[in-house]
């Protein structure tokens, strides 16, 4: 399993409306940054992921599942832009800020430290047991 963080505006999609999709899920659409689109064309179902709350609010809020592989955007009919699907997993219970994740020594390299403006990027696995443990939950358990 490999694991992601995902980066939205709530005003835009919020963790809220992520959670009242259910099973279903949604099109992690909209995405026009070709490094990001690469990363969703690399992800797996099954793989985990962060919901995090950017703008004024900047802090990871939820965990996601990849429940759709890449496919075209069906909010462009431009075809170089794919997307995957992600569904609701769990609340972070302590949600985890970005001044949270620069203070913590261990993240320092973290793409959401080095790389602040992708959308969709990727996180190690030592990362994910990091902030997983800084946001109250056991990452073997999620």
């Amino acid at each position: 399993m490999a694991f992601w963080l995902f980066k939205s505006e709530p005003g835009a999609w919020s963790w809220d409306d992520q959670k009242a999709k259910g099973e279903a899920g949604q099109e992690w659409d909209g995405v026009r940054n070709y490094q990001a689109r690469n990363n969703m064309r690399l992800m797996k179902i099954g793989d985990r992921g962060y919901f995090y709350h950017s703008v004024d609010e900047k802090r990871i809020v939820g965990i996601v599942e990849v429940c759709a592989l890449a496919h075209h955007d069906s909010t462009t009919e431009d075809e170089r832009w794919e997307c995957v699907d992600i569904k609701a997993v769990c609340d972070v219970p302590d949600p985890v800020t970005l001044a949270d994740v620069k203070a913590e020594p261990k993240l320092e390299k973290m793409a959401l430290v080095a790389n602040t403006r992708l959308s969709v990027q990727p996180v190690t696995a030592g990362e994910w047991a990091i902030v997983c443990r800084m946001g109250g939950l056991d990452p073997k358990k999620i």
